[in-house]
């Protein structure tokens, strides 16, 4: 067993990450909050490094019944990604008309946060850079794996993964998937990633638009007086 002091909220645990990636020599990087959670974080990471801030949309699909339960997960994009958790879509045989249904209303909740939240409509153009996606946290991977997928699509430098905390045993999983993963905190026993933060409060739209405001403002500033 393993024990980690948890981080006392997102905002700390963004500007532990940042220390950690400011000592890598990123090239040209941008840094890919996944919504919600992650955005505090990725706020932090990218006033460390002067990065641009962009979005990766991810919405999990739930078991029938019991929605709490990942069985998938999709992303936008122009060929949206759907991901299945293998060991529960193994277990468990789902029709594929409620997939279907599920993801349709997922991708528009994923296309009003986009709204809500991005300056284009377009999606983050990571082409030719070294793209770092930042959440508050993994459990079992299957919202980051649509993540990587999608993204990978873009033909990225680099496509790198960070979060403050996540099982040992899928941060392994996902190495392979990128090119590096860099975890503060594998704690053992893991449960759930809420266990790991003093305040893991759940965020809304407008704690998210205050915070981006802020967050804009503070950049557009700092290049005027650049």
């Amino acid at each position: 067993m393993s024990f980690w002091l948890p981080f006392r909220s997102r905002e700390e645990a963004g500007r532990a990450l940042a220390s950690v990636l400011s000592k890598q020599k990123f090239e040209n990087p941008i840094i890919l909050a996944m919504p919600r959670g992650g955005v505090p974080v990725a706020i932090e990471i990218a006033k460390q490094l002067k990065a641009p801030l962009d979005f990766v949309f991810v919405r999990r699909i739930g078991v029938p019944g019991h929605k709490e339960v990942a069985m998938a997960a999709v992303v936008d994009g122009a060929a949206p990604e759907l991901v299945l958790n293998e060991e529960i879509s193994t277990q468990i045989e789902i029709p594929q008309a409620y997939i279907d249904r599920e993801m349709k209303a997922e991708l528009h909740e994923i296309e009003r946060r986009r709204r809500e939240y991005a300056s284009t409509a377009a999606g983050p153009a990571i082409t030719g850079r070294t793209a770092i996606i930042v959440d508050d946290g993994i459990a079992t991977g299957t919202s980051m794996r649509a993540a990587i997928n999608a993204l990978r699509r873009k033909k990225p430098k680099e496509l790198i993964v960070a979060v403050p905390v996540a099982p040992l045993e899928t941060v392994n999983s996902l190495r392979s998937d990128v090119d590096a993963v860099i975890c503060l905190q594998t704690p053992e026993p893991f449960y759930a990633v809420g266990m790991h933060y003093k305040d893991f409060h759940q965020i809304d739209d407008d704690e998210i638009a205050k915070a981006l405001h802020e967050f804009r403002k503070g950049a557009n500033l700092a290049q005027h007086t650049a």
